[in-house]
């Protein structure tokens, strides 16, 4: 970013008060810094609702290594994947549980493709993915 264009906005004095308290409460340092982030989420946002548009994204998934064939399952849709699938990475959280971060480059449509499939997958507690550009 070479520069910065300074623009007006008009708030309401009770929305800016509750932003401010917002803002502050997540650690922005100043009230242009939260304004941008917002504004980048929305942007992303967007994006990730142009199926053909190209994202990185990562999926979080906790399952219970015991139940079903789980991690076969996932493993298994991972290598079917492998054009779009760029890293994983397994940790143990208990004797029972798994987590497992999957990282996605590609096309939309297809990363939620994928994305949803695993989240689906039986046994599977949690599953949420992230898109980022």
């Amino acid at each position: 970013m070479d520069r910065i264009i300074r623009k007006g906005i008009a708030f309401e004095p009770e929305i800016l008060e509750k932003f401010d308290e917002q803002s502050t409460s997540k650690g922005y340092k100043n009230r242009s810094e939260a304004i941008r982030d917002l504004i980048r989420k929305s942007l992303i946002k967007e994006k990730s609702e142009d199926m053909e548009s190209e994202m990185i994204g990562t999926l979080t998934l906790v399952y219970n290594h015991h139940d079903h064939d789980i991690q076969h399952d996932l493993t298994h849709l991972q290598h079917d994947n492998h054009g779009i699938i760029i890293s994983t990475m397994h940790t143990h959280m208990n004797a029972d549980d798994c987590l497992e971060v999957v990282v996605f480059r590609g096309k939309v449509k297809d990363i939620k493709k994928t994305a949803d499939g695993m989240i689906a997958r039986k046994g599977v507690k949690f599953g949420k993915l992230v898109l980022a550009q």
